[in-house]
């Protein structure tokens, strides 16, 4: 029998690619995202096509109840759609803060709540987080997108243990430098929020930086294959890491001390 998958964020970037991938493998695949006129070419291929916003509980509400109206069940979902508010914390306002968090955290934490009783009922799921390296480490500038990353990880351990006697395995996906909209919107953020004052000066190098850094990063079907991978492992890891540097910035992070590791990252800033 064919897998269900459902994706959130699947109108650009990993969300797309991985909305490919697991459609020429065979599973009936539902992709999710705000801007469905962006998934023309997916609904072409024959993805499902559901309007979602993960920061609405209706349409969230409505999507699982369309999915399972239709197929009767839901073995996968990847909790894909995210973005990046950047600038110091001085200068985030708290409402975007708050919507942050509400993007990459609750609707995360909201989308499992309203499957896992189906996961549940058929002894079988997997619940995939796209998380980030981020979610292990803290750059300047990134604050709450890093909290709300951190927060992910620890939601996708309590989460793992709590369902491992269902069936459900909870897997982490952590990418490196991945060429996606991500970046564009994370910076164009930052020069908004801290572009001037105080912290412009560190804000204009991270900008720089992360522009040198962009063509060195990789395909967004990198993690789309790592995503595969996991949903096909009948033991999967825990979790998964891909993309530019994401190996050797884990490694390091967990080799050096704090203070060591903070000022190699600041000195890539320049």
């Amino acid at each position: 029998m064919n897998k269900v998958v459902l994706i959130t964020g699947a109108s650009a970037g990993i969300g797309k690619e991985t909305a490919k991938l697991l459609l020429q493998h065979g599973f009936t695949v539902y992709g999710a995202a705000r801007r469905i006129e962006n998934m023309k070419d997916l609904a072409m291929l024959g993805v499902k096509i559901l309007r979602m916003d993960v920061t609405d509980e209706e349409s969230m509400v409505n999507g699982i109840h369309q999915l399972i109206a239709t197929e009767g069940r839901i073995d996968i979902l990847i909790n894909n759609a995210g973005f990046g508010s950047y600038g110091a914390l001085e200068d985030v306002p708290i409402p975007d803060a708050r919507y942050q968090m509400e993007v990459n955290v609750f609707g995360t934490a909201r989308l499992s709540q309203l499957v896992i009783s189906y996961m549940r009922k058929n002894q079988y799921g997997k619940i995939l987080n796209i998380s980030s390296i981020g979610g292990k480490f803290a750059m300047p500038l990134g604050g709450w997108y890093h909290a709300s990353k951190f927060a992910l990880e620890g939601l996708s351990d309590s989460l793992r243990n709590e369902l491992k006697p269902f069936g459900i395995d909870v897997i982490v996906i952590e990418p490196g430098g991945v060429k996606t909209e991500w970046a564009g919107v994370a910076m164009d953020n930052l020069m908004k929020t801290s572009g001037k004052g105080f912290y412009q000066s560190i804000a204009r190098k991270f900008v720089e930086q992360t522009g040198i850094i962009e063509p060195k990063s990789a395909e967004p079907m990198v993690i789309a294959q790592l995503i595969l991978k996991a949903i096909l492992a009948k033991k999967p890891k825990i979790r998964y890491a891909g993309g530019y540097l994401a190996t050797p910035l884990l490694l390091l992070k967990k080799l050096l001390p704090d203070r060591i590791f903070d000022y190699f990252m600041m000195n890539q800033i320049g």
